[in-house]
């Protein structure tokens, strides 16, 4: 399943991207780095793994509304991330984007993507 080698970065510094699958590996998130944000809340974690890919996971309780509300606060979490996690993530860390209510799926792209960026200078502040 994985492999030995270290994430290198891809041509002009970019990581790689994973996905967190276990619940394990959201709650071990959970317990750490925290950053609220208007329209998601970040959670971070450093795997003491320098050489290891940047995780990433996504999470839209019920309270963020019905299917369709949560798939398009997902979707749009999901984009961010891949945009703007690989040029500014830390290798060895795990992500988790958590959508919120009437503000993931409903705010302005570009500042979604700001957020992003802000939120994750407080991380490694």
């Amino acid at each position: 399943m994985a492999n030995d080698t270290p994430a290198a970065p891809a041509p002009g510094g970019i990581l790689p991207l994973e996905r967190l699958k276990t619940r394990a590996d959201f709650l071990r998130a959970a317990r750490a780095r925290v950053q609220r944000m208007p329209a998601f809340m970040l959670q971070a974690r450093d795997r003491d793994d320098p050489d290891g890919p940047v995780r990433v996971g996504f999470t839209c309780s019920k309270k963020v509304g019905n299917a369709v509300a949560r798939n398009r606060a997902k979707r749009r979490l999901r984009e961010i991330a891949r945009l703007d996690l690989p040029a500014h993530a830390r290798p060895g860390w795990d992500y988790v984007l958590i959508g919120r209510r009437d503000a993931t799926a409903n705010h302005d792209f570009l500042e979604l993507r700001a957020d992003l960026i802000r939120a994750l200078r407080r991380i490694h502040g």
